[in-house]
């Protein structure tokens, strides 16, 4: 889509038209200049915030990655109320530094987004020189298991699908 100058978003500015008149239920004339004001000034305020973002490589394997990711959440799902159904006493709860190999922002959000959407597993903390993920495990048996659980089955296929 050819992006120009005065409307740096448009998919942006359409939504934002759109939403503003469905917020005011209305279709008067105040409404659609109001409305249209906002929706082309609002992009142009907020276009020189915009952090520029690595581009997917490989569509099919995001896809790939996002269906496997749901596949794993529906299995730890089912072991994590397995563990909460039995004795409390038996869980071993930790925290692991996992090593990252990742430097763009937008596949580590993905990837501590993903840990923490698996159930049993939140990402607690990214480290300042981004080299860190520090991951809280409901119940850790193998340290080393986990880390490597998370660099091949989430890391890798998002150094892949970003091509860094």
């Amino acid at each position: 889509m050819k992006r120009f100058r005065w409307l740096p978003m448009p998919v942006h500015s359409l939504l934002l038209f759109v939403v503003w008149l469905l917020l005011n239920n209305s279709a008067a004339p105040g409404h659609l200049v109001l409305g249209a004001f906002l929706a082309l000034t609002i992009p142009l305020l907020c276009a020189p915030l915009q952090i520029p973002q690595p581009v997917v490589r490989r569509p099919l394997l995001a896809v790939r990655y996002v269906l496997r990711v749901l596949g794993d959440i529906v299995v730890a799902n089912v072991e994590v109320a397995l563990l909460v159904m039995g004795s409390m006493r038996k869980l071993q709860p930790a925290f692991v530094a996992v090593p990252l190999e990742l430097t763009s922002e937008l596949p580590l959000t993905i990837l501590a987004s993903t840990v923490s959407l698996t159930p049993g597993t939140v990402s607690a903390e990214l480290s300042e020189d981004r080299r860190w993920l520090y991951v809280h495990a409901l119940h850790l048996t193998d340290e080393q298991a986990l880390i490597e659980t998370i660099k091949s089955r989430y890391e890798a296929p998002l150094k892949e699908i970003f091509a860094c």
